[in-house]
């Protein structure tokens, strides 16, 4: 069983209270109107499903209802961290110890959302 840590509640809680909604940071197009129909198509329906450091968003169901993310290995299941939605993540799959990267792939990052 995992035990996750709200950082709302400020509290560690069983994972029965947690669902996972999917991947996280992932980039609204711009213009909606003005996609292909490929292009809203990846952008519903296609996610990173990497080995390793993925990036999650996951809802608190029990508790106070609030949408938050985790950084989550996806081979060990270890919980690395977990943080506020609008936060930008410490541990990447770039930055695994939780140093950040130099700023010129923040900046990326930031441009394209967070890639796990």
């Amino acid at each position: 069983m995992l035990h996750i840590y709200c950082p709302y509640c400020g509290e560690t809680r069983e994972e029965e209270e947690f669902h996972p909604k999917g991947q996280a940071h992932i980039a609204r197009p711009a213009d909606p109107e003005a996609c292909s129909d490929e292009e809203w198509g990846d952008y519903l329906f296609f996610r990173d499903n990497p080995r390793g450091i993925h990036h999650e968003l996951w809802v608190h169901a029990v508790g106070c209802r609030k949408f938050f993310n985790v950084t989550r290995h996806t081979v060990t299941y270890e919980i690395l961290e977990t943080y506020k939605m609008g936060e930008r993540p410490s541990v990447t799959a770039e930055a695994p110890e939780g140093r950040p990267a130099d700023a010129s792939a923040q900046q990326a990052s930031l441009c394209d959302g967070v890639r796990a």
